[in-house]
Protein backbone atom coordinates (compact mmCIF):
# COMPACT_ATOMS: atom_id res chain seq x y z
CA UNK A 1 0.00 0.00 0.00
CA UNK A 2 0.98 3.73 -0.45
CA UNK A 3 1.27 6.50 1.32
CA UNK A 4 -1.50 8.10 -0.16
CA UNK A 5 -3.74 5.47 0.39
CA UNK A 6 -2.96 5.07 4.01
CA UNK A 7 -3.42 8.85 4.49
CA UNK A 8 -6.66 8.36 2.74
CA UNK A 9 -7.61 5.13 4.95
CA UNK A 10 -6.78 7.15 8.08
CA UNK A 11 -9.31 10.30 7.26
CA UNK A 12 -12.17 8.10 6.14
CA UNK A 13 -11.74 5.87 9.53
CA UNK A 14 -11.46 9.33 11.66
CA UNK A 15 -14.42 10.74 10.23
CA UNK A 16 -16.66 7.41 10.33
CA UNK A 17 -15.91 6.21 13.91
CA UNK A 18 -13.75 8.54 15.72
CA UNK A 19 -9.96 9.27 16.70
CA UNK A 20 -9.76 6.63 18.98
CA UNK A 21 -10.66 3.75 16.20
CA UNK A 22 -8.51 6.24 13.44
CA UNK A 23 -5.35 5.71 16.10
CA UNK A 24 -5.59 1.87 16.37
CA UNK A 25 -6.51 1.57 12.53
CA UNK A 26 -3.96 3.33 10.88
CA UNK A 27 -1.42 1.28 13.28
CA UNK A 28 -2.44 -1.53 12.06
CA UNK A 29 -2.16 -0.46 8.80
CA UNK A 30 1.43 0.78 8.68
CA UNK A 31 3.08 -1.85 10.89
CA UNK A 32 1.27 -5.04 10.58
CA UNK A 33 -0.03 -7.13 12.31
CA UNK A 34 0.19 -6.77 16.32
CA UNK A 35 -1.09 -8.26 19.59
CA UNK A 36 -3.97 -5.76 21.82
CA UNK A 37 -0.80 -5.39 24.68
CA UNK A 38 1.43 -4.54 21.66
CA UNK A 39 -1.11 -1.91 20.06
CA UNK A 40 -2.15 -0.30 23.64
CA UNK A 41 1.67 0.55 24.24
CA UNK A 42 2.75 1.67 20.95
CA UNK A 43 -0.51 4.05 20.33
CA UNK A 44 -0.51 5.47 24.18
CA UNK A 45 -4.28 3.83 24.38
CA UNK A 46 -5.18 1.99 27.49
CA UNK A 47 -6.19 -1.52 26.63
CA UNK A 48 -10.43 -0.85 27.22
CA UNK A 49 -9.47 1.64 24.66
CA UNK A 50 -8.06 -0.41 22.46
CA UNK A 51 -10.45 -3.98 22.91
CA UNK A 52 -13.46 -1.18 21.92
CA UNK A 53 -11.89 0.16 19.00
CA UNK A 54 -10.96 -3.56 17.80
CA UNK A 55 -14.79 -4.60 18.01
CA UNK A 56 -16.13 -1.71 16.24
CA UNK A 57 -13.69 -2.34 13.81
CA UNK A 58 -14.20 -6.49 13.53
CA UNK A 59 -17.76 -5.27 13.16
CA UNK A 60 -17.56 -3.39 10.30
CA UNK A 61 -15.27 -6.54 8.42
CA UNK A 62 -11.93 -3.87 8.38
CA UNK A 63 -9.83 -6.07 11.46
CA UNK A 64 -9.47 -9.76 10.83
CA UNK A 65 -7.75 -11.54 13.96
CA UNK A 66 -5.77 -14.77 13.66
CA UNK A 67 -3.66 -17.17 16.38
CA UNK A 68 0.41 -16.80 16.48
CA UNK A 69 2.00 -20.09 16.59
CA UNK A 70 3.48 -18.73 20.37
CA UNK A 71 -0.20 -18.66 21.69
CA UNK A 72 -1.17 -15.13 21.50
CA UNK A 73 -4.09 -13.53 19.37
CA UNK A 74 -3.03 -11.35 16.56
CA UNK A 75 -4.81 -8.59 14.67
CA UNK A 76 -4.64 -7.16 11.05
CA UNK A 77 -6.33 -4.55 9.53
CA UNK A 78 -7.40 -4.77 5.46
CA UNK A 79 -6.76 -1.05 3.97
CA UNK A 80 -9.16 -2.72 1.12
CA UNK A 81 -12.72 -2.25 2.82
CA UNK A 82 -11.60 1.11 4.53
CA UNK A 83 -11.66 2.62 1.09
CA UNK A 84 -14.68 1.46 0.02
CA UNK A 85 -16.04 3.40 2.77
CA UNK A 86 -16.72 6.20 0.26
CA UNK A 87 -18.49 4.47 -2.08
CA UNK A 88 -21.16 3.14 0.33
CA UNK A 89 -23.20 6.22 -0.89
CA UNK A 90 -23.15 4.02 -4.85
CA UNK A 91 -23.60 1.17 -2.51
CA UNK A 92 -27.33 2.30 -0.92
CA UNK A 93 -28.05 4.38 -4.81
CA UNK A 94 -28.13 0.72 -5.71
CA UNK A 95 -30.43 -0.90 -3.61
CA UNK A 96 -32.87 1.74 -4.19
CA UNK A 97 -32.67 1.80 -7.95
CA UNK A 98 -33.38 -2.13 -7.80
CA UNK A 99 -35.24 -2.48 -4.89
CA UNK A 100 -37.00 0.72 -3.66
CA UNK A 101 -36.82 2.25 -0.87
CA UNK A 102 -37.10 -0.53 1.24
CA UNK A 103 -33.77 -1.71 -0.03
CA UNK A 104 -32.19 1.91 0.33
CA UNK A 105 -33.06 1.66 3.96
CA UNK A 106 -31.93 -2.38 4.24
CA UNK A 107 -28.36 -1.79 3.09
CA UNK A 108 -28.19 1.56 4.46
CA UNK A 109 -29.05 -0.04 8.29
CA UNK A 110 -26.22 -3.01 7.66
CA UNK A 111 -23.54 -0.45 6.32
CA UNK A 112 -23.97 1.76 9.63
CA UNK A 113 -23.81 -1.58 11.94
CA UNK A 114 -21.64 -3.84 9.78
CA UNK A 115 -23.40 -6.78 10.12
CA UNK A 116 -26.69 -7.57 11.43
CA UNK A 117 -29.70 -10.00 12.45
CA UNK A 118 -32.33 -10.25 9.40
CA UNK A 119 -34.88 -10.01 12.09
CA UNK A 120 -33.44 -6.95 13.63
CA UNK A 121 -33.11 -5.13 10.03
CA UNK A 122 -36.58 -5.69 8.96
CA UNK A 123 -37.94 -4.64 12.70
CA UNK A 124 -35.87 -1.41 12.15
CA UNK A 125 -36.64 -1.00 8.45
CA UNK A 126 -40.48 -1.17 8.90
CA UNK A 127 -40.21 1.33 11.82
CA UNK A 128 -38.31 4.13 9.63
CA UNK A 129 -40.74 3.37 6.63
CA UNK A 130 -43.51 3.78 9.30
CA UNK A 131 -42.14 6.78 11.08
CA UNK A 132 -41.72 8.03 7.53
CA UNK A 133 -45.34 8.17 6.46
CA UNK A 134 -44.78 4.87 4.74
CA UNK A 135 -47.50 2.24 5.26
CA UNK A 136 -45.41 -0.72 4.78
CA UNK A 137 -45.76 -3.93 6.68
CA UNK A 138 -42.97 -6.16 7.57
CA UNK A 139 -43.44 -9.07 5.43
CA UNK A 140 -42.85 -6.46 2.24
CA UNK A 141 -39.37 -5.55 4.09
CA UNK A 142 -38.71 -9.25 4.92
CA UNK A 143 -39.52 -9.93 1.03
CA UNK A 144 -37.19 -6.50 -0.13
CA UNK A 145 -34.47 -8.57 1.94
CA UNK A 146 -35.10 -11.98 0.72
CA UNK A 147 -34.49 -10.38 -2.63
CA UNK A 148 -31.58 -8.80 -1.73
CA UNK A 149 -30.08 -12.19 -0.03
CA UNK A 150 -31.30 -14.68 -3.48
CA UNK A 151 -29.38 -12.56 -5.91
CA UNK A 152 -26.66 -12.68 -3.19
CA UNK A 153 -25.90 -8.73 -3.06
CA UNK A 154 -26.06 -10.07 1.45
CA UNK A 155 -24.22 -12.85 2.52
CA UNK A 156 -23.98 -14.34 5.64
CA UNK A 157 -21.31 -13.98 8.20
CA UNK A 158 -18.70 -16.83 8.69
CA UNK A 159 -20.05 -18.26 12.70
CA UNK A 160 -17.31 -20.25 14.85
CA UNK A 161 -18.14 -24.47 14.98
CA UNK A 162 -19.98 -25.43 17.76
CA UNK A 163 -16.64 -27.36 19.26
CA UNK A 164 -14.55 -24.34 19.30
CA UNK A 165 -15.95 -23.44 22.67
CA UNK A 166 -12.06 -24.32 24.45
CA UNK A 167 -10.27 -22.64 22.09
CA UNK A 168 -8.57 -19.80 22.55
CA UNK A 169 -9.96 -17.94 19.54
CA UNK A 170 -13.06 -19.61 17.57
CA UNK A 171 -12.87 -20.45 13.74
CA UNK A 172 -15.01 -18.97 11.62
CA UNK A 173 -16.19 -20.43 8.76
CA UNK A 174 -19.35 -20.85 6.26
CA UNK A 175 -19.54 -23.44 3.55
CA UNK A 176 -20.88 -22.67 0.05
CA UNK A 177 -23.99 -23.59 0.24
CA UNK A 178 -25.18 -21.76 3.58
CA UNK A 179 -23.89 -18.05 2.12
CA UNK A 180 -27.01 -17.32 0.97
CA UNK A 181 -29.55 -20.06 2.41
CA UNK A 182 -32.05 -17.85 4.25
CA UNK A 183 -33.58 -19.26 7.71
CA UNK A 184 -36.83 -21.13 7.17
CA UNK A 185 -38.11 -20.02 10.48
CA UNK A 186 -37.86 -15.83 10.54
CA UNK A 187 -40.70 -15.24 8.28
CA UNK A 188 -43.18 -16.74 11.71
CA UNK A 189 -40.78 -15.09 13.72
CA UNK A 190 -40.35 -11.48 12.19
CA UNK A 191 -44.57 -11.88 11.76
CA UNK A 192 -45.18 -12.25 15.52
CA UNK A 193 -42.62 -9.85 16.35
CA UNK A 194 -44.90 -6.93 13.96
CA UNK A 195 -47.76 -8.22 15.58
CA UNK A 196 -46.80 -7.72 19.35
CA UNK A 197 -45.84 -4.41 18.67
CA UNK A 198 -49.37 -3.62 16.98
CA UNK A 199 -50.82 -5.05 20.46
CA UNK A 200 -48.76 -3.17 22.36
CA UNK A 201 -49.15 0.33 20.77
CA UNK A 202 -51.02 1.80 24.01
CA UNK A 203 -48.68 0.35 26.42
CA UNK A 204 -46.40 2.31 28.30
CA UNK A 205 -42.89 3.26 27.16
CA UNK A 206 -41.20 1.11 29.95
CA UNK A 207 -43.33 -2.12 28.93
CA UNK A 208 -42.78 -1.51 24.59
CA UNK A 209 -38.65 -1.60 25.95
CA UNK A 210 -39.14 -4.64 27.99
CA UNK A 211 -41.06 -6.49 25.36
CA UNK A 212 -38.89 -5.65 22.49
CA UNK A 213 -35.69 -6.83 24.34
CA UNK A 214 -37.69 -10.16 25.01
CA UNK A 215 -38.17 -9.93 20.98
CA UNK A 216 -34.71 -9.20 20.48
CA UNK A 217 -33.00 -12.15 22.76
CA UNK A 218 -35.36 -14.81 21.58
CA UNK A 219 -35.32 -14.29 17.49
CA UNK A 220 -35.24 -17.78 16.08
CA UNK A 221 -32.65 -16.52 13.61
CA UNK A 222 -29.73 -15.19 16.90
CA UNK A 223 -26.95 -15.63 15.75
CA UNK A 224 -26.96 -15.69 12.11
CA UNK A 225 -25.55 -12.57 10.97
CA UNK A 226 -25.54 -10.74 7.26
CA UNK A 227 -23.27 -8.21 5.54
CA UNK A 228 -22.29 -6.53 2.63
CA UNK A 229 -21.18 -8.93 -0.57
CA UNK A 230 -18.83 -5.99 -2.38
CA UNK A 231 -18.17 -8.62 -5.01
CA UNK A 232 -21.67 -7.94 -6.16
CA UNK A 233 -21.83 -4.53 -5.93
CA UNK A 234 -18.95 -3.97 -8.08
CA UNK A 235 -20.09 -6.50 -10.54
CA UNK A 236 -23.17 -4.58 -11.04
CA UNK A 237 -21.49 -1.25 -10.93
CA UNK A 238 -18.91 -2.44 -13.82
CA UNK A 239 -21.62 -3.75 -15.36
CA UNK A 240 -23.50 -0.35 -15.48
CA UNK A 241 -20.30 1.28 -16.36
CA UNK A 242 -19.93 -1.04 -19.75
CA UNK A 243 -23.28 -0.56 -20.64
CA UNK A 244 -23.29 3.26 -20.61
CA UNK A 245 -20.15 3.18 -22.85
CA UNK A 246 -22.10 1.15 -25.46
CA UNK A 247 -25.11 3.75 -25.40
CA UNK A 248 -22.74 6.50 -25.60
CA UNK A 249 -20.20 4.81 -28.61
CA UNK A 250 -23.01 2.89 -30.60
CA UNK A 251 -26.94 3.86 -29.09
CA UNK A 252 -29.05 2.85 -26.63
CA UNK A 253 -30.06 -0.46 -28.39
CA UNK A 254 -26.92 -1.69 -28.45
CA UNK A 255 -26.85 -0.76 -24.97
CA UNK A 256 -29.83 -3.13 -24.48
CA UNK A 257 -28.48 -6.31 -26.02
CA UNK A 258 -25.42 -5.76 -24.12
CA UNK A 259 -27.31 -5.78 -21.11
CA UNK A 260 -29.35 -8.33 -21.89
CA UNK A 261 -26.22 -10.85 -22.29
CA UNK A 262 -24.86 -9.46 -18.92
CA UNK A 263 -28.24 -10.64 -17.30
CA UNK A 264 -28.30 -13.86 -19.20
CA UNK A 265 -24.71 -14.32 -17.94
CA UNK A 266 -25.19 -13.57 -13.90
CA UNK A 267 -27.55 -16.95 -14.23
CA UNK A 268 -24.31 -18.46 -15.16
CA UNK A 269 -21.69 -20.30 -12.82
CA UNK A 270 -19.25 -18.09 -15.02
CA UNK A 271 -19.86 -14.88 -14.14
CA UNK A 272 -16.98 -14.18 -11.81
CA UNK A 273 -14.47 -15.38 -14.95
CA UNK A 274 -13.09 -13.15 -17.22
CA UNK A 275 -15.30 -14.03 -20.23
CA UNK A 276 -18.72 -15.00 -19.97
CA UNK A 277 -20.02 -18.39 -21.10
CA UNK A 278 -20.96 -18.19 -25.10
CA UNK A 279 -24.80 -16.61 -25.75
CA UNK A 280 -26.53 -17.62 -28.34
CA UNK A 281 -28.44 -14.81 -30.77
CA UNK A 282 -31.45 -16.46 -30.02
CA UNK A 283 -31.08 -16.70 -26.34
CA UNK A 284 -30.86 -12.82 -26.53
CA UNK A 285 -33.77 -12.70 -28.69
CA UNK A 286 -36.47 -14.44 -25.84
CA UNK A 287 -34.64 -12.69 -22.59
CA UNK A 288 -35.15 -9.21 -24.45
CA UNK A 289 -37.18 -6.79 -22.50
CA UNK A 290 -41.00 -6.63 -23.55
CA UNK A 291 -40.51 -3.13 -23.86
CA UNK A 292 -37.98 -2.99 -26.38
CA UNK A 293 -38.38 -5.83 -28.85
CA UNK A 294 -36.20 -5.44 -31.66
CA UNK A 295 -36.44 -7.83 -34.87
CA UNK A 296 -33.87 -10.55 -35.41
CA UNK A 297 -32.47 -9.01 -38.26
CA UNK A 298 -32.11 -5.78 -36.45
CA UNK A 299 -30.36 -7.55 -33.09
CA UNK A 300 -28.24 -9.64 -35.43
CA UNK A 301 -27.20 -6.51 -36.94
CA UNK A 302 -25.79 -4.62 -33.49
CA UNK A 303 -24.14 -8.00 -32.51
CA UNK A 304 -22.56 -7.73 -35.98
CA UNK A 305 -21.30 -4.42 -34.81
CA UNK A 306 -20.41 -4.93 -31.42
CA UNK A 307 -17.98 -7.51 -32.56
CA UNK A 308 -16.29 -5.24 -35.29
CA UNK A 309 -15.99 -2.47 -32.97
CA UNK A 310 -12.33 -2.27 -32.09
CA UNK A 311 -12.58 -2.50 -28.59
CA UNK A 312 -13.03 -5.66 -28.50
CA UNK A 313 -16.02 -6.34 -26.11
CA UNK A 314 -17.60 -8.64 -27.82
CA UNK A 315 -16.62 -11.82 -29.45
CA UNK A 316 -18.45 -14.06 -31.89
CA UNK A 317 -17.07 -17.75 -31.27
CA UNK A 318 -19.70 -19.83 -33.23
CA UNK A 319 -22.45 -20.52 -35.16
CA UNK A 320 -25.05 -22.27 -33.60
CA UNK A 321 -28.42 -20.79 -32.36
CA UNK A 322 -28.19 -17.60 -34.78
CA UNK A 323 -24.74 -17.34 -33.67
CA UNK A 324 -22.70 -17.13 -29.96
CA UNK A 325 -21.53 -14.25 -28.79
CA UNK A 326 -19.38 -13.49 -25.39
CA UNK A 327 -18.08 -10.31 -23.48
CA UNK A 328 -14.84 -10.04 -22.69
CA UNK A 329 -14.37 -7.88 -19.49
CA UNK A 330 -10.88 -7.55 -19.14
CA UNK A 331 -11.23 -5.90 -22.34
CA UNK A 332 -14.37 -4.16 -21.72
CA UNK A 333 -12.10 -2.73 -18.22
CA UNK A 334 -9.05 -2.23 -20.36
CA UNK A 335 -11.75 0.21 -22.89
CA UNK A 336 -13.10 2.08 -20.30
CA UNK A 337 -9.45 2.66 -18.74
CA UNK A 338 -8.17 3.84 -21.98
CA UNK A 339 -11.32 5.94 -22.46
CA UNK A 340 -10.49 7.74 -18.87
CA UNK A 341 -7.01 8.07 -19.62
CA UNK A 342 -7.65 9.46 -22.78
CA UNK A 343 -10.30 12.39 -21.33
CA UNK A 344 -7.56 12.89 -18.41
CA UNK A 345 -4.70 13.86 -21.27
CA UNK A 346 -7.11 15.57 -23.01
CA UNK A 347 -8.13 18.08 -20.16
CA UNK A 348 -4.63 18.34 -18.74
CA UNK A 349 -2.10 18.77 -22.12
CA UNK A 350 -4.96 19.74 -24.82
CA UNK A 351 -6.45 18.37 -27.73
CA UNK A 352 -3.23 17.93 -29.62
CA UNK A 353 -1.76 15.99 -27.04
CA UNK A 354 -4.88 13.79 -26.78
CA UNK A 355 -3.70 13.20 -30.76
CA UNK A 356 -0.43 12.11 -30.03
CA UNK A 357 -1.68 9.75 -27.04
CA UNK A 358 -4.31 8.14 -29.09
CA UNK A 359 -2.12 7.71 -31.95
CA UNK A 360 0.49 5.83 -29.51
CA UNK A 361 -2.36 3.14 -28.28
CA UNK A 362 -3.36 2.53 -31.96
CA UNK A 363 0.13 1.93 -33.25
CA UNK A 364 1.69 0.61 -29.94
CA UNK A 365 5.61 1.84 -30.67
CA UNK A 366 6.45 4.18 -33.07
CA UNK A 367 9.81 6.57 -33.28
CA UNK A 368 9.30 10.48 -32.84
CA UNK A 369 9.34 11.10 -36.34
CA UNK A 370 6.34 8.39 -37.19
CA UNK A 371 4.53 10.52 -33.94
CA UNK A 372 4.65 13.47 -36.12
CA UNK A 373 3.85 12.24 -39.34
CA UNK A 374 1.06 9.85 -37.86
CA UNK A 375 -0.56 12.86 -35.83
CA UNK A 376 -0.28 14.84 -38.66
CA UNK A 377 1.17 17.70 -36.24
CA UNK A 378 4.49 19.97 -37.62
CA UNK A 379 7.43 18.56 -35.86
CA UNK A 380 8.43 21.35 -33.44
CA UNK A 381 5.00 21.08 -31.92
CA UNK A 382 5.15 17.26 -31.51
CA UNK A 383 8.73 17.05 -30.00
CA UNK A 384 7.46 19.43 -27.67
CA UNK A 385 3.93 17.86 -26.67
CA UNK A 386 5.31 14.28 -26.43
CA UNK A 387 8.35 15.28 -24.27
CA UNK A 388 6.15 16.99 -21.80
CA UNK A 389 4.08 14.07 -21.51
CA UNK A 390 6.94 11.95 -21.23
CA UNK A 391 8.44 14.04 -18.46
CA UNK A 392 4.96 13.27 -16.63
CA UNK A 393 5.10 9.62 -17.65
CA UNK A 394 2.01 9.46 -19.50
CA UNK A 395 4.06 8.01 -22.01
CA UNK A 396 6.85 5.81 -21.80
CA UNK A 397 10.27 4.87 -23.92
CA UNK A 398 11.50 2.12 -24.96
CA UNK A 399 15.46 2.06 -25.96
CA UNK A 400 16.74 -0.56 -28.91
CA UNK A 401 20.21 -0.60 -29.44
CA UNK A 402 21.52 -1.78 -32.76
CA UNK A 403 25.04 -2.46 -31.54
CA UNK A 404 26.36 -3.94 -28.14
CA UNK A 405 27.61 -0.63 -26.93
CA UNK A 406 24.17 1.47 -26.80
CA UNK A 407 25.26 4.26 -28.69
CA UNK A 408 22.66 6.88 -28.64
CA UNK A 409 23.14 7.31 -32.38
CA UNK A 410 22.50 3.71 -33.12
CA UNK A 411 19.91 2.93 -30.74
CA UNK A 412 16.31 3.31 -31.75
CA UNK A 413 14.32 5.31 -29.03
CA UNK A 414 10.46 4.18 -29.28
CA UNK A 415 7.44 6.12 -27.62
CA UNK A 416 4.65 3.98 -26.36
CA UNK A 417 1.53 4.04 -23.50
CA UNK A 418 1.72 1.34 -20.74
CA UNK A 419 -1.90 1.80 -19.52
CA UNK A 420 -1.34 -0.57 -16.72
CA UNK A 421 1.89 1.46 -15.29
CA UNK A 422 0.09 4.68 -16.26
CA UNK A 423 -3.42 3.25 -14.56
CA UNK A 424 -0.94 2.64 -11.63
CA UNK A 425 0.24 6.07 -11.33
CA UNK A 426 -3.06 8.07 -11.83
CA UNK A 427 -4.84 5.81 -9.65
CA UNK A 428 -2.14 7.61 -6.89
CA UNK A 429 -3.44 10.62 -7.76
CA UNK A 430 -6.88 10.21 -7.60
CA UNK A 431 -5.95 8.44 -3.97
CA UNK A 432 -4.03 11.83 -2.76
CA UNK A 433 -7.14 14.11 -4.66
CA UNK A 434 -10.17 11.95 -2.76
CA UNK A 435 -7.78 12.90 0.65
CA UNK A 436 -7.33 16.50 -0.20
CA UNK A 437 -10.96 17.06 -0.84
CA UNK A 438 -11.94 15.22 2.67
CA UNK A 439 -9.33 18.29 4.21
CA UNK A 440 -10.95 20.74 2.43
CA UNK A 441 -14.31 19.89 3.43
CA UNK A 442 -13.63 19.61 6.64
CA UNK A 443 -11.65 22.53 6.74
CA UNK A 444 -14.49 24.15 5.16
CA UNK A 445 -17.11 22.87 7.92
CA UNK A 446 -14.53 23.97 10.90
CA UNK A 447 -14.36 27.88 9.34
CA UNK A 448 -18.35 27.82 9.48
CA UNK A 449 -18.79 25.62 12.41
CA UNK A 450 -20.44 28.60 14.57
CA UNK A 451 -22.82 29.84 11.66
CA UNK A 452 -23.79 26.14 11.20
CA UNK A 453 -24.50 25.60 14.77
CA UNK A 454 -26.59 29.10 15.04
CA UNK A 455 -28.45 27.44 11.72
CA UNK A 456 -29.25 24.21 13.29
CA UNK A 457 -31.09 26.29 16.24
CA UNK A 458 -33.06 28.31 14.41
CA UNK A 459 -34.01 25.00 12.77
CA UNK A 460 -34.92 23.45 15.49
CA UNK A 461 -36.67 26.30 17.63
CA UNK A 462 -39.14 27.37 14.20
CA UNK A 463 -39.91 23.10 13.83
CA UNK A 464 -40.68 23.20 17.51
CA UNK A 465 -43.06 26.27 16.70
CA UNK A 466 -44.59 24.80 13.59
CA UNK A 467 -45.23 20.96 15.67
CA UNK A 468 -46.98 23.50 18.63
CA UNK A 469 -49.05 25.39 15.89
CA UNK A 470 -47.12 28.74 15.91
CA UNK A 471 -48.88 30.95 13.67
CA UNK A 472 -46.58 32.30 10.48
CA UNK A 473 -45.22 35.71 12.00
CA UNK A 474 -43.78 33.70 14.95
CA UNK A 475 -41.76 31.25 13.20
CA UNK A 476 -40.62 33.90 10.53
CA UNK A 477 -39.43 35.99 13.51
CA UNK A 478 -37.14 33.13 14.64
CA UNK A 479 -35.93 32.93 11.46
CA UNK A 480 -35.34 36.75 11.09
CA UNK A 481 -32.52 35.66 13.82
CA UNK A 482 -30.03 35.06 11.25
CA UNK A 483 -28.65 37.81 9.07
CA UNK A 484 -28.92 38.18 5.55
CA UNK A 485 -25.12 38.41 5.61
CA UNK A 486 -25.59 35.09 6.91
CA UNK A 487 -27.98 33.29 5.07
CA UNK A 488 -25.74 34.48 1.90
CA UNK A 489 -22.46 33.15 3.81
CA UNK A 490 -24.22 29.47 4.65
CA UNK A 491 -25.35 29.34 0.64
CA UNK A 492 -21.77 29.59 -0.35
CA UNK A 493 -20.75 27.13 2.40
CA UNK A 494 -23.67 24.55 1.13
CA UNK A 495 -22.72 25.29 -2.37
CA UNK A 496 -19.16 24.22 -1.69
CA UNK A 497 -19.81 21.42 0.24
CA UNK A 498 -22.11 19.69 -2.60
CA UNK A 499 -19.31 20.45 -4.88
CA UNK A 500 -17.11 19.00 -2.88
CA UNK A 501 -19.40 15.61 -2.51
CA UNK A 502 -20.24 15.70 -6.17
CA UNK A 503 -16.42 15.58 -6.49
CA UNK A 504 -15.41 12.71 -4.17
CA UNK A 505 -18.08 10.94 -6.05
CA UNK A 506 -16.10 11.36 -9.21
CA UNK A 507 -12.70 10.44 -8.23
CA UNK A 508 -14.14 7.22 -6.66
CA UNK A 509 -15.65 6.27 -9.96
CA UNK A 510 -12.25 7.20 -11.35
CA UNK A 511 -10.49 4.70 -8.75
CA UNK A 512 -12.92 2.08 -9.11
CA UNK A 513 -12.75 2.12 -13.66
CA UNK A 514 -9.00 2.05 -13.17
CA UNK A 515 -8.43 -0.49 -10.23
CA UNK A 516 -11.14 -3.08 -11.83
CA UNK A 517 -8.51 -2.46 -14.85
CA UNK A 518 -5.33 -3.42 -13.07
CA UNK A 519 -6.91 -6.14 -10.91
CA UNK A 520 -7.84 -8.32 -14.04
CA UNK A 521 -4.82 -7.42 -15.88
CA UNK A 522 -2.72 -8.84 -13.04
CA UNK A 523 -4.29 -11.82 -12.88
Amino acid sequence: MSVCQTRLASQLIGEHFGDIVEKVCTHLIRNGPKPLRVIAQETGLINDQVRKALCVLIQHNMVSFTLHKRGFVEYSASIEPVLLLVRYPRFIYCAKTLYGDAGELIIEEILQHGRMMMSKVVRQVTQRLSEGGQSVSSSHVETQMNDLINTHFLQRVPTAKNDDAAAIIPELQISQENLYRIPASIEIQTANVAKRKRSTEQDDSDRAAKRLKTETETADDDGIFWRLNFHKFHQYLQDHEVTQAISRRIDWNAAEVVRTMLRLNELSDSSTEDVSKPISLNDIMRSLPKENQMKFGVVEQYLKLLAEDQNEMITKTGEMGGGTYTIDFQQSCRALAISTLESIVLERFGSKSSRIFKTLLLKKYLEQKQVEEFALIPAKEAKELLYKMFSEHFVSMQEIPRTPDHAPSRTFYLFTVEITQLSRMVLEHCYKSLANLMSRRAFETKENKRLIEKSQRVEAIAASLQSHGADQAQTAEVEDMITPLEKNQLEKYRNKMSKLAQSELQVDCTIFTLSNSIRLASR
